[in-house]
């Protein structure tokens, strides 16, 4: 079965470059063939040998249009693609291999467990909540997230946030969970707790194969260090991102 690597590019947050360092990394980081695919509203400065599609409609307010519900155009019957699709967000950074992806778990949907913050888990489970990084389906496959969601719309732009807490009421059939220690959080992970944030260098988890920045900071942002609106944000320079996000 085909093998693609697919993302999404809106707006002005993230620019070419990051579609091209993610392209690269993934050849880096994968064995035989894979097609990469950026479906996106702007492919100026796109390398070649990334395949380049308009974004699939999905008819949504213009609010949430900007957000994560954009993913679920990812679940239309119709995309220009086949086989298997491992979804990957652009602010990531690749530092293991992705083959591992494409076989676990054949005929479920994996995501990531979605994390929390320490504190936030001290008095209660982390919930059964998917975070939409890094998943895999398979293209055309899975009109059953499409059809719920249009069969629900309102209902569930009023009731889900963030967005990716509706993907998973959608796919929570067949939906499993990554190995913890392939996909870790840049934020929850790597940098160090608060106060040792301020002189201690974020670490790399062994055996990690993505590590994910959400929210911010970005990788470009970590490479020299980062300073946030709070000191717990900040976080020393960081050259080992520069090693694997190029």
């Amino acid at each position: 079965m085909q093998r693609n690597i697919i993302t999404l590019k809106w707006g002005k947050r993230y620019g070419s470059d990051y579609v091209n360092r993610l392209a690269r990394s993934v050849r880096r980081n994968i064995s035989g063939e894979v097609n990469i695919v950026c479906f996106t509203d702007d492919g100026e400065g796109i390398e070649p040998g990334i395949q380049i599609f308009p974004i699939p409609e999905i008819d949504l307010p213009e609010k949430a249009s900007v957000t994560g519900w954009r993913k679920l155009c990812l679940f239309r019957t119709d995309l220009p693609i086949s086989g298997e699709c491992l979804f990957l967000d652009l602010d990531l950074v690749i530092t293991g291999s992705l083959d591992p992806f494409f076989t676990y778990e054949p005929d479920r949907i994996p995501i990531i467990h979605n994390w929390l913050a320490v504190h936030k888990t001290w008095f209660r489970k982390r919930p059964e909540v998917g975070n939409s990084s890094v998943f895999r389906f398979k293209a055309n496959e899975c009109g059953f997230v499409w059809d719920q969601f249009h069969g629900e719309k309102e209902w569930a732009l009023a009731n889900f946030q963030p967005p990716q807490t509706y993907l998973t009421h959608c796919i929570r059939p067949k939906m499993c969970y990554w190995p913890d220690h392939w996909v870790r959080s840049f934020k929850r992970h790597c940098q160090q707790v608060f106060p040792l944030n301020l002189v201690l260098t974020p670490s790399l988890p062994a055996d990690a194969s993505i590590i994910v920045f959400h929210g911010k900071p970005d990788p470009e942002e970590v490479i020299d260090g980062y300073r946030g609106r709070k000191m717990h944000h900040h976080c020393k320079p960081t050259p080992w991102v520069s090693k694997y996000w190029y």
